[in-house]
């Protein structure tokens, strides 16, 4: 990203604005030259954009092997998510931030059937989405949440809060296996020089009810290998990290190989298998066109957002937006006068403690509440919602005139 001028503006200035900050830094307007194009409700969708290498753990019925996958299609994931918006490095701009209740929904259509995808920001103060990504063809279901909190030291650092259940048929068992995500910390790159990208930090893990974890470690340029997005990852028995059934090592952004044992012994007699993300494209996610969605789907809500950022109007940019904001503030403002408060359509938060979190959050260092304190709530789909939400007719034209007003001031 080159030095933007624009109203006063500029990177140089828009630093100095985070440095001399204090607190989280998802409460700072960001300046219109830095804003992406796509809501933060579209990254549900990286999740599963190889949705074969998602529902391939159901066909497996050794439980370790199983694990492997389920880390294997992990890890492609992270590409997806942290990567693909800048792939030559020093692109990545700022989403927008979700406003309450907004949906992005979508779907797969590939070798492995139908894959569902149901995002929604589930809450706004403090900001998380929500998301449930389903095989219909095997019933492997991904449902999770997340929020950030950023701070500035010398970068800015995004603490992700929230977690990933995976729950996967198997073979011969009426009880499906569970996996509980973590999700990796992270920090952005190429700030002094105007070129931001992003590097995962820390450590996040993937454990089972069938008795195993993976941990994977990341580190950028300088520390392990030299090379930015490298990690590191271990497959072991739950309690036992030092009995390592399989490691994988690489770059999460481009090529990774899954070697069986620790990591010590790697060879080619040990080598299973590698990952070159280039030779296995990403599968077309299909979403309704503009016209036909519905007022609140993030690309019909910011349609008039993104049309500004496509032409560079920055002041017709800072206009929209506001129009957006304005509309919602004004309607958390009714709804607290009302004494009631904006309806989920496809998500709730269950009542009491969730089995899931009890028996795996210990394993990885998760709170038996799942953090919800800071997401506003611990969030699960909704099936019985969703069912509701997909047999409502089609809104009319004024139907879908008045909400975009009242709710986006459109």
């Amino acid at each position: 990203m080159a030095e933007a001028q624009n109203g006063g503006g500029s990177w140089g200035s828009f630093l100095k604005s985070i440095a001399s900050f204090n607190g989280d830094l998802a409460s700072l307007t960001a300046p219109p030259f830095i804003l992406s194009s796509t809501s933060l409700t579209e990254f549900s969708s990286y999740w599963c954009e190889h949705p074969a290498i998602f529902a391939a753990p159901a066909k497996e019925s050794d439980p370790a092997k199983r694990a492997l996958l389920v880390l294997k299609w992990f890890l492609t994931t992270l590409r997806q998510q942290y990567a693909s918006r800048s792939e030559q490095y020093g692109n990545e701009k700022k989403p927008l931030n979700p406003f309450l209740g907004e949906l992005f929904l979508g779907k797969w259509e590939d070798a492995a059937g139908t894959t569902e995808l149901t995002s929604e920001q589930v809450s706004h103060h403090p900001p998380a989405t929500a998301y449930s990504i389903t095989n219909a063809g095997t019933g492997v279901h991904l449902e999770g949440y997340n929020a950030q909190k950023a701070s500035f030291s010398k970068t800015i650092n995004i603490k992700q809060i929230g977690h990933a259940v995976l729950t996967i048929p198997a073979p011969g068992s009426k009880e499906p296996d569970t996996y509980l995500i973590t999700l990796p910390s992270l920090h952005i790159e190429g700030l002094v020089f105007g070129s931001p990208f992003i590097e995962l930090d820390g450590a996040s893990y993937i454990t089972s009810s069938t008795g195993f974890t993976a941990k994977i470690d990341y580190s950028g340029r300088g520390w392990l290998s030299g090379k930015k997005n490298s990690f590191t990852a271990s497959l072991y028995r739950s309690g036992n990290e030092k009995d390592i059934l399989f490691n994988v090592t690489g770059q999460w952004s481009k090529n990774f190989e899954i070697y069986s044992g620790s990591a010590k012994h790697n060879s080619k007699s040990t080598l299973i298998e590698t990952w070159d993300p280039e030779q296995f494209p990403v599968s077309k996610l299909i979403v309704a066109p503009v016209e036909q969605q519905h007022p609140l789907e993030s690309r019909r809500a910011w349609g008039k957002v993104a049309a500004a950022i496509a032409k560079a109007d920055l002041d017709l940019v800072g206009r929209e937006k506001s129009k957006i904001e304005n509309a919602q503030r004004e309607m958390r403002a009714k709804e607290k006068a009302e004494g009631r408060t904006w309806e989920r359509r496809y998500f709730s938060t269950p009542d009491g403690a969730e089995a899931v979190l009890a028996q795996l959050g210990p394993l990885v260092g998760l709170a038996a509440d799942g953090d919800s304190d800071k997401t506003g709530g611990l969030w699960r789909f909704d099936q019985r919602k969703a069912e509701k939400a997909r047999s409502l007719p089609p809104l009319s034209d004024d139907e879908t005139a008045k909400l975009a007003k009242e709710l986006l001031g459109q």
